[in-house]
């Protein structure tokens, strides 16, 4: 059992690294960057040239989890992509390059990147 969950590992580390050599960050436009586990989901906004995270939003902080039960569902995923968008806007991001972290463009990745398209980002 342990041998299939070092694979998937392994596979999920070749996509991320296979969309972070096509993907970087700039100070015009940034990468948003989309972590999710079972339990929670954090994104942050990063300046891969300068090496710094402009702006973070996640579910294990109070404010942007608010009354949810779980900060691992699609709701959760809502929240906090318009938390991050909002933070970004008041930070002068108005677009960034979508880093999905090597996982599929569905579920609470896709529900983090339209709420954050809802919210005024644009990628």
């Amino acid at each position: 059992m342990a041998d299939k969950n070092k694979i998937k590992q392994k596979q999920l580390e070749r996509r991320q690294f296979h969309i972070r050599k096509m993907l970087s960050g700039s100070a015009e436009r940034p990468r948003l960057a989309v972590f999710r586990s079972d339990k929670h989901v954090s994104v942050q906004i990063i300046d891969d040239l300068a090496g710094k995270t402009l702006v973070s939003a996640s579910t294990t902080q109070a404010d942007v989890r608010g009354e949810l039960k779980n900060g691992g569902n699609i709701e959760a995923a809502k929240r906090v992509g318009k938390v991050i968008a909002a933070r970004a806007i008041a930070a002068g991001i108005k677009t960034v390059a979508f880093d999905r972290g090597g996982r599929r463009y569905h579920g609470r990745v896709k529900a983090l990147a339209d709420a954050a398209r809802a919210g005024g980002l644009s990628f």
